[in-house]
């Protein structure tokens, strides 16, 4: 049976240190999980539980090495934010998954950016309406090459970091997660099936603020390189 259209392109990671791809099935995010940025965007981190948000696959923008690559601003946005985070690769699926056995479901972990038109959302918000259109833009999810959990481990702590033009904008640690990566996960499991290729975007420290055409943005978490790009 042939397609109607051509097919669309396959969405599929680099990972570090192989020629291998890891392909993408879903983008779940997880919102405010870092207290300080909570506090930020208005809200008690002490009160609120875990929430999420999805993109889609082909808003991933991926970032293959160390070089910086083109950043599109996006239409119908004059405030278009930045928020660094580590991301979790699924090499597992299942639903219920306990989170004393999550870590088992991740292959590996990425640099990754939730931009945002911060004044789309900020409207939604005012008009109790979803955040798609603020959240999945073409190219918001830049992502940079997979590293493997067999061989890197899984981060409990490390800075997490962006700048833009080479001026620090976010600063963090991993250990400032409100609710772990296994919790991100179990939680997760008992809303949807997991499959393997879904990515989990973990959360992002404070700091975001918004970036301009003709800078340049660098993201990075330590043990994981970091990923540059130039917003044009």
């Amino acid at each position: 049976m042939l397609s109607v259209i051509p097919n669309p392109p396959r969405i599929a990671l680099p990972i570090v240190g192989s020629e291998d791809f890891f392909p993408v099935r879903r983008v779940y995010c997880v919102g405010r999980n870092y207290a300080a940025h909570a506090r930020e965007m208005g809200k008690d981190p002490d009160r609120e539980p875990p929430f999420f948000f999805m993109k889609p696959a082909d808003a991933l923008q991926i970032v293959p090495g160390a070089e910086a690559v083109d950043h599109p601003y996006p239409p119908r946005t004059a405030n278009y934010h930045f928020e660094v985070e580590l991301v979790a690769a699924l090499g597992r699926g299942g639903r219920d998954i306990p989170a004393d056995e999550a870590l088992d479901y991740v292959y590996g972990y990425a640099v990754g950016l939730d931009m945002t038109r911060r004044d789309v959302q900020d409207e939604a918000k005012r008009l109790a309406r979803p955040w798609d259109l603020a959240k999945s833009a073409d190219a918001s999810a830049p992502i940079g090459p997979l590293h493997r959990a067999e061989l890197r481990g899984h981060p409990v702590r490390g800075a997490i970091a962006l700048a833009v033009d080479d001026a620090p904008r976010q600063a963090g640690d991993l250990s400032e997660m409100i609710w772990s990566i296994p919790d991100q996960i179990a939680l997760l499991s008992s809303y949807f099936e997991l499959h393997p290729g879904d990515l989990i975007f973990t959360g992002t420290p404070s700091g975001v603020g918004a970036v301009e055409r003709g800078q340049v943005m660098e993201a990075a978490i330590e043990g994981f390189g970091a990923i540059r790009l130039n917003v044009v």
